[in-house]
């Protein structure tokens, strides 16, 4: 407990292990990391940041984070045949997620959409504005875009709206259930632009 830990961007009032800190948690995430792979599930920091500064270019400019180091955490929900499937999409800050063409397509789904956000957080067992790719529920699709797991390190959400995950982008490929797609980013929507969950 007493290692000191360092981030690799941002200013932060408070660093840990995500491992040492599960109380601050959301259940899924604490469970998640504590079922991962050992050490992957270490190489995950915790950050502690103020909830009412959650938004991703509010977020940005408070802890000197650059937004293509940020990522978003959007569930979505996609239609077929009369079933609704639960996946979500995890894109740089930079970007917005292409639910209409690349996640419907993917999902060989007719129609996709942002998920409510009741849905969202009552699926995912996380808050609104945090929802993070770390304890998704384990038979939801999870998209990443390529460009997410090429980065050296990527801050998402922690489950809650106060405090944030970094982990490397290896790391969130190597998720459970992920799937990492080029092209599932759309153009340029500006810092925080889907900041629908995470």
């Amino acid at each position: 407990m007493d290692e000191q830990v360092k981030t690799p961007f941002g200013n932060f009032p408070e660093v840990r292990r995500a491992v040492d800190t599960v109380a601050e948690l959301a259940g899924p995430v604490a469970e998640a990391l504590k079922n991962w792979d050992a050490d992957l599930a270490r190489s995950v920091l915790y950050v502690d940041t103020d909830p009412e500064l959650a938004d991703t270019a509010v977020f940005c400019a408070a802890y000197d984070v650059p937004a293509e180091a940020s990522a978003n955490c959007v569930v979505v929900a996609a239609k077929r045949g009369g079933e609704t499937t639960l996946a979500a999409g995890l894109v740089l800050a930079t970007t917005r997620l292409d639910v209409n063409k690349a996640v419907r397509s993917h999902l060989g789904a007719r129609k996709a959409s942002f998920a409510p956000m009741d849905t969202a957080v009552g699926e995912s067992g996380m808050e609104y504005g945090g929802i993070t790719p770390v304890g998704l529920p384990a038979h939801w699709p999870l998209l990443i875009d390529a460009a997410v797991a090429a980065t050296p390190w990527v801050l998402v959400g922690s489950g809650r709206r106060r405090g944030k995950l970094l982990l490397p982008g290896t790391a969130v490929a190597a998720l459970p259930g992920a799937q990492v797609l080029a092209g599932l980013a759309g153009l340029v929507a500006g810092a925080g632009a889907a900041d629908v969950a995470g």
